[in-house]
């Protein structure tokens, strides 16, 4: 064994583990990154970015079919769905080198290529390499949840992790799992012209505001995507040329035959082959157990990201390497907050949440909460570029301090980061009403939000007559 001293040891080379390692090791920290598999993990490799690009190129096609602008008429697309994963990796490839091995060795950082365990509190082996470490940061992420399901074979389902690698267009894809990624790729492969079918044991994208939802999918009904919620998935049946699913709801049972299975149906923590008791760490089936700073029972050790049982988002992996940086390099006792925390499912039309939705604020507020809305379709942009499906709503309580904003319409997941730096600062309602918004511009739509909710009081009776007092006055 090769023994190697170090101020930080970093298990994992996603997201988080990635921004760790940057951090420290220009701060001056002696810092090792373990990947075992590929670097930048599932976030660049088999998540976000591939995902993105296939919405993309999803996009484009239904673009070519619209007919909602006149004098441009529309047309069937000729997909190459070979080509198309051709994109996908292409998008891949160009961010590959920014979370590359060579450029973390020329930022100082020592990287081994080989599967991390433990074999005391501080010491991790990796292949031949022993290495000892101040600080032990856990970032492996999370990996597809299988569900058990009678007769599924896991050989012969699709996850996040094979479905970017399938070059042959699926005639009829079924989608267990109605979360984000089961909704995004069931809009973006039914664009690229495959029949897609999704089935949820409850309704689709349960933590996302319900008003918001069901535009949403109302529009993915509209393109033909088979929505089955509240059901019970009895059986899968593989077969030579497919699978079929029985499913049951409300007591009737309905067979559903597909060409394709793609697995969605939420992620576990990646803990495989990490010997955690010869640590001592305590975890979980959700997780490693962590306090608000992130660390473990074992205060040298820190766990980060999906593995930590926090919110599954490659932005909170980032926030989290932020934590332990300040923790670590600055002594700063720095803790996790999540109640800015916002998240966006990348359909067509977006969908986007910060803080609280209306229904959570009711259950923590009671009835005092307000909630101010403003639809797309009176905003003049949305308007000249036929993006009026879709809406804005905030919920405050009842002094204007804003809980949460929830938007499903174009471009919603930009739209969304104002109202998170106005929710993490803690600002009124008023603070937008007061900005000065560029016309014509999506963004507006927040701004006229905001001034929906002063109406009521400002053109009340009371206000009207203490403008008429007003006017008596000398100016």
């Amino acid at each position: 064994m090769k023994e190697i001293r170090g101020d930080v040891c970093i298990i994992g080379a996603g997201s988080g583990g990635l921004s760790v390692a940057a951090g420290t090791a220009q701060l001056g920290l002696k810092t090792i990154l373990i990947e075992r598999d590929a670097m930048g993990g599932d976030c660049l490799n088999t998540g976000c970015v591939p995902s993105k690009a296939l919405l993309a190129a999803a996009k484009r096609a239904y673009i070519h079919r619209k007919n909602d602008i006149k004098g441009i008429a529309p047309h069937e697309p000729d997909i190459d769905f070979a080509a198309v994963k051709d994109h996908v990796f292409d998008a891949i490839n160009t961010i590959a080198p920014n979370d590359s091995q060579e450029r973390f060795e020329k930022l100082g950082v020592t990287v081994i290529r080989e599967t991390a365990r433990f074999t005391a509190p501080d010491t991790v082996q990796a292949g031949e390499h022993l290495i000892k470490a101040r600080y032990i940061i856990i970032a492996t992420g999370s990996r597809a949840s299988v569900p058990p399901v009678p007769g599924l074979d896991k050989n012969k389902i699709l996850t996040n992790d094979t479905i970017f690698f399938l070059r042959e267009k699926p005639e009829h894809l079924l989608i267990i799992g109605g979360g984000p990624i089961g909704i995004e790729m069931a809009q973006a492969h039914r664009r690229l012209g495959c029949r897609t079918s999704v089935f949820e044991k409850g309704g689709i994208l349960p933590r996302d505001d319900q008003s918001n939802v069901d535009i949403l999918r109302q529009s993915l009904k509209k393109e033909g995507i088979a929505l089955y919620e509240n059901i019970q998935i009895r059986e899968v049946k593989h077969t030579i040329s497919g699978l079929s699913m029985i499913v049951e709801k409300e007591g009737n049972t309905v067979e559903v035959t597909g060409s394709h299975l793609l697995v969605a149906a939420g992620r576990e923590p990646d803990l495989e082959s990490l010997d955690l008791e010869k640590a001592g760490i305590i975890f979980d089936k959700k997780g490693i157990t962590v306090d608000a700073r992130l660390r473990t029972n074992r205060k040298k050790i820190y766990a980060i990201g999906d593995v930590s049982g926090a919110p599954q988002f490659t932005h909170v992996a980032g926030y989290h390497a932020g934590i332990i940086i300040r923790n670590l390099c600055f002594k700063i006792p720095a803790k996790t907050d999540y109640s800015a925390l916002p998240w966006v499912t990348y359909t067509d039309p977006e969908l986007a949440q910060v803080g609280l939705t209306e229904e959570a604020a009711r259950k923590k507020h009671g009835n005092t909460i307000r909630v101010a809305t403003w639809p797309f379709n009176e905003n003049d942009r949305a308007i000249t570029e036929h993006f009026t499906k879709g809406q804005i709503r905030i919920i405050t309580d009842k002094k204007g301090k804003i809980l949460g904003v929830s938007i499903v319409g174009s471009q919603a997941g930009e739209l969304i980061g104002l109202w998170a730096l106005a929710l993490s600062s803690g600002l009124k309602i008023s603070a937008v009403t007061n900005m000065i918004a560029p016309y014509p511009t999506l963004g507006e739509i927040s701004k006229r939000a905001t001034g929906a909710w002063y109406t009521p009081s400002l053109f009340s009776n009371k206000t009207r007559r203490i403008v008429s007092l007003l006017q008596k006055l000398p100016f």
